[in-house]
């Protein structure tokens, strides 16, 4: 039996969020943890936001990030497969990182049966009722007609507006999440409750929150991978049961082993 047999799932990184000087080291941090998983991981499923703005051009695309990049080449060529979903922040991830990496981008989310469970895993962004202006914002963002006139502008143009918008989005928001709200106020719970009610599904795995949690839905589980920038988080599933770990901890603007 092959050693290559745990499944890894991350989220929310933003690497290129601003400090660009704590973006890099986050970026070496991840970097430095894939290295140590690279004999043991068979899939890395990264869900969403692993770029704070990302768009690409038929022949240009964003630079930076070379280490991760070129890591996750590496994994690829090593046999794991790789899967993106697209976030909010990073929607316009289109051919590139598939045709040079090998990964493969999903913009819905999907399910998957492993091992005899059954998971329901995307980024967690617009599920449910209400949130009618994200929504709107989303469908912009994700349309053809749209798109299609944003590439018309120059990369230095729209490379540094999508870095402004990113960047405010982001601190108006604040850094650190809010915390968890409650199993009745968590959206991405209230979503499982409802989808529970007509299939069922063993976990539901999510980005998006950027507070890890794990919480229980009838027989069910709802994870929150929790993000890159605070909490450092990720969850392992091992054949038998999906773990949600933590490697690192931000204590007043630095960052530590925990």
């Amino acid at each position: 039996m092959s050693d290559r047999n745990k499944i890894y799932f991350i989220s929310d990184s933003h690497f290129g969020l601003y400090p660009a000087e704590k973006s890099v080291l986050r970026e070496r941090l991840m970097v430095n943890w894939l290295d140590t998983i690279k004999h043991e991981i068979a899939e890395l499923y990264m869900l969403g936001d692993i770029f704070d703005f990302w768009h690409e051009y038929r022949h240009v695309v964003p630079r930076g990030f070379t280490r991760f990049l070129g890591k996750l080449a590496e994994l690829a060529d090593l046999g794991v497969k790789l899967h993106y979903f697209t976030g909010n922040h990073d929607i316009w991830v289109y051919d590139y990182l598939p045709a040079e990496i090998g990964l493969t981008v999903y913009r819905h989310h999907i399910t998957r049966e492993l091992n005899g469970k059954v998971f329901f895993i995307g980024h967690g962004d617009g599920i449910g009722p209400g949130d009618h202006s994200y929504k709107l914002m989303k469908w912009g963002f994700n349309n053809k007609v749209l798109q299609w006139l944003f590439a018309r502008i120059h990369p230095n143009a729209s490379m540094a507006f999508g870095k402004r918008w990113s960047k405010s989005s982001r601190y108006a928001k604040g850094i650190i999440a809010d915390p968890y709200r409650g199993d009745d106020r968590e959206i991405q719970v209230i979503f499982a409750h409802e989808t529970l009610k007509k299939e069922h599904f063993d976990y539901f795995v999510f980005g998006h929150r950027h507070m890890p949690f794990d919480v229980h839905v009838g027989g069910s589980r709802v994870i929150n991978l929790g993000d890159w920038i605070s909490h450092f988080t990720y969850a392992v599933w091992n054949g038998e049961e999906l773990e949600l770990h933590a490697i690192m901890e931000e204590k007043e603007g630095e960052i530590y082993r925990s």
